[in-house]
């Protein structure tokens, strides 16, 4: 299994944080948010690693170093696009795509290493359900995906992380052209096959740092002991 860390975009939920520098590297408690997802991922025994950055790209490198492969992102044109920049090098096997805004204290290695075939998502409840892909379910099943919904449909969340097996590119080409494209329509696929396994996590194992507010609460969650740098 190959990761692919999503780092593109403008960052603009975190403006003027991000006028000077990447999201990814603003700290938790002295740490970059950048360190926190990489120390999962290799936890979980992927050591090979895409970052796709921005403008700010040069700085991640100067900080993660020449271990991790890098793919710049010249221009914003969404996460379909950003996507397949990383597409070279990364086919033909399993893959871990992680939105860099997330950080996460779930061990994914049992996961990774019993990994076959379809997806492995992973969900929680939020509070802001307008904000995420949102879990449809049957019963206790999910079987789909809305991605942002402007009316409630539920507060389970799918977002962030997510594990594809090999079809992933092939499902990705296959809806990228829609003009309201989100990971979702990509997840979608895997969920009305029944081909999708959820890990369902609690409120304090997965946090979204894109925003002023959950970057403070999660410097809150990293000070309590919450969040740690694996193997450190």
């Amino acid at each position: 299994m190959k990761a692919i860390v999503v780092a593109g975009g403008h960052g603009s939920r975190l403006y003027p944080l991000t006028n000077f520098t990447h999201k990814t590297l603003l700290p938790l408690c002295g740490r970059p948010i950048i360190d926190y997802v990489l120390s999962t991922i290799r936890h979980a025994g992927i050591r090979d690693i895409t970052i796709i950055g921005n403008k700010f790209i040069d700085k991640i490198r100067e900080h993660v170093g020449s271990e991790v492969n890098y793919v710049l992102e010249e221009e914003p044109l969404g996460v379909a696009a950003a996507l397949q920049l990383a597409r070279n090098g990364n086919e033909n096997c399993p893959l871990l795509i992680w939105f860099s805004d997330n950080i996460t204290n779930i061990d994914l290695k049992s996961d990774v290493d019993g990994f076959t075939k379809g997806a492995i998502l992973l969900t929680r409840e939020v509070e802001n359900p307008s904000d995420f892909g949102i879990a449809i379910l049957d019963g206790d099943t999910v079987i789909d995906v809305v991605e942002k919904p402007d009316i409630p449909l539920g507060n389970l969340a799918i977002g962030g992380i997510y594990i594809f097996d090999e079809r992933f590119w092939e499902r990705l080409d296959s809806v990228q052209d829609s003009p309201s494209f989100s990971i979702s329509d990509v997840t979608r696929q895997y969920l009305v096959e029944g081909d999708a396994n959820i890990i369902s996590v609690g409120e304090n194992t997965w946090i979204d740092c894109g925003t002023p507010e959950n970057l403070q609460r999660a410097a809150r969650m990293v000070q309590d002991g919450l969040f740690t740098i694996r193997g450190e």
